[in-house]
């Protein structure tokens, strides 16, 4: 598998012109882009948007077939395949090398957008008016990308290129909104989910159930699981793993006959402490306190 570490080079293996900034570039596809035809990986995030006519993009896991209208956010390092690929309508990609956001606030701004972990079919789904809000800030971009770059030009494209992060974050909302009125509660599912886990005995078996086993089950990257969830509960999925558990506790703590460390290795925990301070976390006092209290000691 080929490693892109300068824009030179994947410019180069795929017939692009010479990019105009060593550290960030941009490129239009015309109906067609014949990137990365074998699977590749990068030091770039990468942003793309197009609406989909024929040919696979493959991302992480999962591939990409024949969908309308989208942009597509992937990290440094990713496995990223797009085969004969061939668009409705004029399409873009955006190329930023890490180095280029370095010492600017989108540096660490860029960590906070999960959506660069979701998976391609998770992709964001545009209406008309969000497209034209989109091209208009790239169609900037790439004012200054070809006008004779200067010491204001990185500052310039970084902070349009943070206001197509932000307008993005605030359409995935509308989008989450929009799934969930189709699709049903992802809550209910994801509830329904753990109690099997719980009532199953796989908690003292295989221990808590992680995100990434919540998020398979429910066929969804974790990082768009958790946005989700978040959209509708305003909790986290791991908060709601959590919740799920200590609810758990509190019975056992209440009717069973059994020590707090018993009870933390019938739960999945093989460490008490650390069972104690998620308890102490989640409930404001200990496991001992709490079942001294049910006690009536």
């Amino acid at each position: 598998m080929i490693h892109f570490s300068n824009l030179s080079a994947l410019h180069r293996e795929n017939g692009f012109p010479p990019p105009e900034n060593p550290l960030f570039s941009i490129y239009r596809c015309d109906k067609t882009c014949t990137i990365g035809d074998r699977a590749f990986t990068s030091d770039f995030y990468m942003i793309g948007f197009k609406k989909l006519k024929a040919g696979v993009i493959k991302y992480g896991r999962t591939a990409y077939d024949h969908q309308n209208g989208s942009m597509s956010f992937m990290s440094p390092r990713q496995i990223i395949q797009m085969k004969g690929l061939e668009f409705e309508e004029d399409g873009f990609l955006m190329f930023i090398h890490e180095d280029f956001i370095n010492g600017h606030v989108l540096h660490s701004d860029i960590k906070r957008y999960t959506f660069f972990d979701y998976e391609v079919d998770e992709a964001l789904h545009l209406s008309p008016k969000e497209e034209e809000i989109i091209w208009d800030l790239y169609k900037k971009i790439e004012i200054e990308y070809y006008n004779n770059q200067d010491e204001y030009s990185r500052n310039i494209i970084l902070a349009h290129i943070g206001s197509i992060l932000q307008y993005a974050q605030r359409f995935y909302k509308r989008q989450f909104i929009h799934r969930t009125n189709i699709a049903g509660k992802t809550v209910s599912k994801f509830n329904a989910i753990l109690a099997e886990y719980f009532n199953g005995g796989l908690l003292h078996d295989k221990g808590l159930p992680s995100v990434n086993y919540m998020a398979e089950q429910l066929h969804l990257s974790p990082r768009y699981l958790s946005d989700l969830l978040k959209q509708e509960t305003g909790k986290t999925a791991i908060e709601l793993i959590h919740i799920s558990l200590i609810s758990e506790a509190k019975n056992l703590l209440k009717s069973a006959d059994q020590s707090v460390a018993e009870i933390a290795y019938n739960l999945g925990f093989e460490n008490p402490p650390y069972f104690s301070r998620l308890f102490r976390k989640e409930v404001g006092m200990s496991p001992n306190q709490f079942k001294r209290q049910a006690s009536g000691i």
